[in-house]
């Protein structure tokens, strides 16, 4: 090789090395100050692509900043006391978040691998979500855990007392023998939808209830209006959360916690519920839809349907007065968002062949406790744990100071 040439592939190696070690530095280099921390454009690099594989909303690189300076204000106070979380404890979180895509950790670790996102990253996130829950608990927890006296409020057991109420959405998804197995399969991809607005999104495309044009959105309900045998599901959701897929007769319904309220005013139980379910040939057909509404138009109580049902079968109609835990799921589901006189036409029976026309005709008020104490204290605790750490972090961001590049 001549003189000349081995200069020149020395200059171009020197120029090659000079541009690796620049983008290096660029990617290492800060892209956030948080108070005496940074972030790198590295770690922001890598939650942007975590946030975008777990499907979550927003614009990610402004959700992905945020989000990285609030885990760095969390380490920051959390090195400050000196909590650790035991690395076998971070295994264990690792595996709870990627049971919830029906995957391994292996596998889990390896998808991300797949689109570029490191297997520490993961372990930094949920180390970050571990400690934080850590610190929130030591600190709080005294002050979160509810007395005897406010757990008999949200039971609604204290006279003129308070209760407990929840604020959520649903998505109720029709199913036949035919269509069971597609639906499972629906029901399961929604039951792993991150965000409010893909939870709705989804409620307006598949949602059999009338709510799917609300995006799914149910309004505040008293926890001892909800089923029983739901209410320990219900309360052990935070927000956010989504129930696992519920089977009902000829559906399968899905839930999403957006809110739980203690509030001043009872929420009364009730002894017994009576309600009335008229039976409408067609399914969810356009014809039995249109004579659905024709009927209600025509009622205004539950003893109007007799008129309705005159000369008819006389299985056409049937009249219930039953204890809320003796009412099928499904039917006490939507009597849950009913008042009084209100008509419900979500429901079918005979594998989807048969519409329900369902009607609230009254409550009649108990003392008896339907939701276990030991949900409700759960509950409570959670929901201020909640709002403490969220005033907490509120607190911690007045107080930083951030320069962003």
């Amino acid at each position: 090789m001549t003189r000349p040439l081995a200069l020149a592939i020395a200059l171009a190696l020197s120029v090659i090395l000079m541009q690796g070690a620049a983008q290096a530095q660029g990617l290492f280099s800060p892209a956030i100050r948080v108070n005496q921390g940074i972030i790198t454009n590295f770690e922001l690099d890598q939650r942007i692509k975590f946030m975008d594989i777990l499907n979550l909303p927003g614009d990610p690189e402004k959700d992905a900043r945020q989000a990285l300076i609030d885990d760095r204000l969390r380490e920051q106070l959390t090195d400050e006391f000196g909590i650790e979380v035991a690395p076998e404890d971070v295994q264990l979180g690792i595996d709870e978040f990627a049971s919830r895509a029906d995957l391994t950790s292996e596998e889990f670790i390896s998808a991300l691998n797949d689109v570029g996102i490191s297997q520490e990253t993961l372990r930094d996130f949920v180390r970050n979500q571990l400690t934080w829950r850590d610190y929130i608990q030591a600190r709080y927890l005294s002050q979160a855990r509810p007395s005897q006296q406010e757990i008999d409020r949200a039971l609604g057991q204290a006279g003129g007392g308070g209760g407990l109420r929840v604020l959520m959405s649903e998505v109720i998804i029709p199913i036949t023998p035919q269509t069971l197995a597609q639906a499972e399969e629906l029901a399961k991809e929604i039951s792993q939808v991150q965000g409010y607005d893909a939870f709705s999104a989804a409620a307006v495309q598949y949602s059999a209830s009338d709510t799917r044009n609300n995006g799914g959105r149910l309004d505040w309900l008293p926890i001892t209006q909800i089923p029983p045998a739901l209410q320990p599901q219900i309360l052990a959701l935070a927000p956010g959360d989504i129930t696992p897929p519920i089977p009902l007769p000829n559906a399968i319904a899905l839930f999403q916690m957006r809110d739980i309220q203690e509030v001043a005013t009872g929420t009364p139980r009730y002894a017994t519920i009576d309600y009335a379910t008229y039976f409408i040939p067609g399914g969810r057909s356009p014809e039995a839809l249109s004579k659905a509404a024709q009927i209600t138009s025509r009622i205004d109580t539950c003893d109007d349907l007799y008129g309705i049902a005159k000369g008819q079968p006389e299985t056409v109609l049937e009249r219930n007065s039953a204890k809320p835990s003796e009412i099928p799921k499904d039917i006490a589901l939507e009597l849950a968002k009913l008042d009084p006189d209100e008509v419900s036409t979500t429901l079918t029976r005979n594998n989807g062949q048969t519409l329900v026309l369902l009607m609230l005709c009254s409550r009649a008020r108990d003392l008896g406790d339907d939701a276990s104490r030991e949900d409700v204290a759960r509950a409570l605790t959670e929901q201020r744990l909640n709002a403490f750490a969220a005033s907490l972090m509120e607190q911690l961001r007045a107080d930083a100071v951030i320069v962003e590049q």
